[in-house]
């Protein structure tokens, strides 16, 4: 199960044979690494690393998840860097590579990818029962929401303005809407990330309008002014916590459950919203 650590761009990593020294540019891998109980390895992080809050602003930041500051990551003498294919530039781990640093590259693209990624972390800093919990606690909450018989519906995701931004059926945020019978507008899209035009046609074909905190932070005054602006109905319109759609790692098993709940309240309120 831990012996073959190969990570998303198919390197092998070897288990470490004595404290790591980890700079994690990732949010939620930041996350998942004091879950895994590796918070003493942890040297260094992005400013968008904010969990668990009271262990993780101590730490320096390197700055972005898009940029970095390379002597300032180079002074806390990591030896082992985290990336992630969506989140950090191609161009950002190349250079770290050829720095000489040791590079494990992720890329969950389904929630259910998230069972490797706990191993695949556990494996290589020794931390295989502590993967293993974290594995059952998911694969047992995912069966709990596979058990219900979700209604299906469209729903248009956004995760910017100015332009409109949305996502496309083949990423993980999809992916774990899909989880509860949501389907993603547009339903044929190349860009994972595409830009949108806002008309009539898209509008009318949603069942639901999501607007989540990240990366772009919509607030209850977006709804407003989009509900105004083109002329949609404000029952449409949700905010939703991005944290619990995008975040893979540990706070993916909080994320399945937030879905499940979030559905089930949309549920009730669409049926009052109906009652004669």
């Amino acid at each position: 199960m831990f012996r073959d650590l190969i990570d998303a761009i198919g390197v092998r990593h070897a288990p470490v044979t004595v404290p790591a020294r980890i700079v994690s540019l990732v949010p939620s891998i930041t996350e998942l690494l004091f879950a895994l109980k590796l918070g003493d390895q942890v040297v260094g992080r992005t400013h968008y690393c904010i969990h668990p809050a009271p262990l993780v602003m101590p730490l320096p930041s390197v700055g972005g998840t898009k940029k970095i500051r390379h002597a300032r990551l180079q002074a806390l003498r990591p030896t082992h860097v985290i990336v992630n294919i969506d989140e950090n530039p191609r161009e950002l781990a190349e250079r770290l590579m050829a720095d000489g640093l040791q590079v494990i590259v992720t890329h969950p693209l389904t929630p259910e990818d998230n069972v490797s990624l706990y191993r695949l972390i556990g494996g290589i800093f020794n931390r295989v029962a502590e993967a293993e919990a974290l594995a059952a606690r998911f694969e047992r909450t995912l069966a709990e929401l596979r058990q219900v018989a979700w209604p299906r519906r469209q729903v248009l995701y956004l995760i910017w303005r100015k332009p409109w931004m949305g996502i496309n059926r083949d990423t993980y945020i999809a992916r774990m809407l899909a989880l509860v019978g949501w389907e993603t507008l547009p339903a044929e899209c190349e860009a994972r990330y595409p830009e949108l035009e806002i008309n009539k046609t898209l509008l009318d074909a949603a069942d639901l309008i999501l607007f989540s905190s990240e990366p772009y932070r919509f607030l209850p005054e977006d709804l407003e002014g989009f509900a105004r602006d083109y002329n949609c109905p404000p029952e449409k319109l949700r905010l939703i916590d991005g944290e619990m759609t995008s975040w893979y790692g540990s706070r993916a098993i909080q994320g399945l459950r937030y879905m499940g709940q979030l559905t089930r309240e949309i549920s009730v309120s669409t049926r009052s919203s109906h009652a004669p």
